[in-house]
């Protein structure tokens, strides 16, 4: 199988490590070899986190180059459009529409853009969805960033119910209802 690349980026506390794992959890469960890769930044200050995750028969290394990424998976609205350029010509975005205004931004020396998501509508494939909102409905907000998996997944090479397993061995056994909860959210 030729290698995948899956890109997770957001802000620091938004779980992109979590979800790494998952997506890791998965692969290795499905049978392939897997490669995680996670760049902190100022992930404790708010900072941009992002997390590669690459598998295939057989993956050298685990950063995703530019222009290579099959799915990019995003947090947060300004994280899409920060890290778009590393999709591949018919890759998928799946985006979390919210807004974190990063410190340039709160400071006042920069703007938060405007019209993100149809500024890469224009030239990506984009799928959105308010995991804020959608999990608020199901009573623990922290459970936001399981739905945008859930929506992602729908844009990988995995079935529904492997998902739920490795989503269920992964979270802290009190949270695995919610989880599934969430995941099936944003799946369907």
């Amino acid at each position: 199988m030729e290698t995948k690349n899956i890109m997770i980026v957001g802000v620091g506390g938004q779980g992109t490590l979590l979800t790494s794992r998952i997506l890791g959890g998965i692969t290795v469960r499905a049978g392939y070899d897997v490669k995680l890769s996670e760049v902190h930044g100022m992930a404790q200050r708010g900072g941009s986190v992002v997390t590669f995750v690459r598998y295939g028969s057989e993956v050298a290394e685990p950063i995703v180059e530019e222009g290579c990424a099959d799915v990019l998976i995003a947090f947060e609205r300004l994280e899409a459009l920060r890290y778009a350029h590393f999709l591949k010509k018919d890759g998928v975005i799946v985006v979390n529409d919210w807004c974190i205004e990063p410190i340039t931004v709160v400071t006042g020396a920069a703007a938060y853009p405007e019209n993100i998501i149809e500024k890469l509508k224009e030239t990506h494939q984009v799928y959105v969805v308010n995991a804020m909102e959608e999990a608020e409905k199901l009573g623990n907000v922290k459970a936001f960033n399981v739905i945008v998996l859930g929506l992602a997944a729908r844009h990988m090479d995995f079935d529904k119910e492997l998902w739920l397993e490795v989503i269920a061995e992964t979270v802290p056994p009190k949270t695995v209802e919610m989880n599934r909860r969430a995941f099936l959210r944003g799946y369907e």
